[in-house]
């Protein structure tokens, strides 16, 4: 029988990390991420990573995994996330996936597209690309060539949207083409996928609390301590929602009010793009955190001890 995975995810902020602790507490289980932020050590705040106190209480897997200058990349994480997986079902233990990066979630699932491996000196002709004409640049080019892909990465992105320019330029097909032809038909486990969801509003009024927490929890002395200890600010990680602002605002070129005010805005795209990949799995089954928690809890039961 194939190892059954109980999956929760949803866009940032709905309450995705709450309910799957509380759910591998009652079903004794464990929790790998499939967050593509919370790899990175010394990233905390701005991640929104479970407490060394609830990682104490429950054990978390693919959590500080790597330096923030450190590469890390979907194949990596299904390497992990996979050995963590057989770890957890050796010891008896329910398999429990949290995480909104919607591409780790798929990859773990249903296996990865068999991608042209990587040119050095393309890659070096796109970053070259990207200095001489900014990484907007970059990106307009892949809107051009790949509206689908683009449609689904952060335009300050720069390691995926190289890659997709990279597989475009090497092949002459869109990774979007190369991902639909290879229909993700791996299915090494038995899953069983929660997406969480809340009116607009209401989710929007999370976010923006989430940012404000932040902030007041000290995420801009977290970029200052990783630009202290010699991290460039180009690096992907602190280019992501809310090290990039806090960045921002330690170089002086935004005020910390408007920082947080485009940190809120960026998040809120940040969950628009979460949501319009997650719309696209069909296997997904939708709930409220808290109006449904216990249909969610009774079909977990139902799963796992089917």
């Amino acid at each position: 029988m194939k190892p059954k995975l109980l999956i929760v995810s949803g866009p940032t902020a709905v309450g995705k990390s709450q309910l799957v602790s509380e759910l591998a507490a009652e079903l004794d289980g464990e929790i790998i991420n499939a967050d593509s932020q919370q790899v990175y050590r010394q990233m905390d705040i701005g991640t929104a990573k479970p407490s060394k106190e609830q990682r104490n209480l429950i054990r978390h897997h693919v959590i500080d995994v790597v330096d923030p200058d450190e590469t890390f990349n979907v194949a990596l994480f299904r390497q992990l996330a996979t050995a963590s997986a057989g770890d957890i079902g050796q010891r008896g233990r329910r398999i429990l996936v949290c995480g909104g990066t919607g591409l780790y979630i798929k990859a773990l699932t249903r296996g990865l597209f068999p991608a042209p491996a990587q040119d050095p000196a393309l890659r070096a002709a796109l970053n070259l690309t990207a200095e001489t004409l900014g990484l907007r640049g970059l990106y307009e080019q892949l809107r051009r060539v790949d509206p689908s892909a683009a449609s689904l990465i952060h335009p300050n992105d720069r390691q995926r949207i190289v890659r997709a320019l990279e597989v475009y330029r090497l092949t002459g097909k869109p990774i979007s083409q190369w991902q639909q032809e290879h229909a993700f038909n791996e299915r090494p486990f038995e899953t069983l996928t929660i997406g969480l969801w809340r009116e607009r509003a209401a989710l929007y009024d999370r976010i923006e609390q989430r940012c404000d927490r932040m902030i007041e929890a000290g995420l801009i002395d977290e970029v200052e301590d990783l630009l202290d200890k010699g991290y460039s600010f180009e690096l992907k990680a602190l280019q992501s929602v809310g090290y990039r602002q806090a960045g921002l605002f330690l170089q002086g070129q935004m005020t910390l009010p408007q920082a947080l005010s485009v940190m809120k805005r960026e998040t809120r795209r940040l969950a628009k793009r979460q949501l319009t990949w997650f719309r696209g799995d069909k296997e997904m089954r939708w709930f409220h955190p808290e109006a449904e928690r216990g249909k969610i809890r009774r079909l977990a039961e139902e799963f796992l001890n089917a």
